[in-house]
């Protein structure tokens, strides 16, 4: 997994990327929904406060955001399964749920 620097992207790619995210995971902002636009702005205050990263996998060639956590998680587990243990996969879950968490 690579993470991407958002600073690298366009505004248009980074934008699409955010909304591909948003409607892949179906993300959870609380009791009052968010409208697109709003979870756009609070995705982005989260990539600018390094909260979350930008990632792409080139053996699935997908791209997704993840928490520093998820994605130290990620790294820790591919390094154990090199050494022929555990599944990656769980770094990945329930990124939904904490999307809506810590938002200022």
């Amino acid at each position: 997994m690579i993470e991407i620097p958002v600073e690298r992207l366009s505004a248009e790619v980074l934008t699409a990327i955010i909304e591909e995210f948003i409607l892949r995971e179906g993300t959870d902002y609380g009791a009052q929904e968010a409208g697109m636009a709003n979870k756009i702005v609070q995705v982005r205050h989260q990539l600018e406060r390094g909260q979350v990263l930008i990632t792409f996998d080139p053996v699935t060639e997908n791209c997704t955001l993840l928490t520093q956590q998820q994605y130290k998680n990620y790294e820790a587990e591919s390094s154990t399964q090199q050494n022929g243990s555990q599944s990656a996969s769980s770094a990945y879950e329930d990124y939904s749920q904490d999307m809506g968490n810590n938002l200022d």
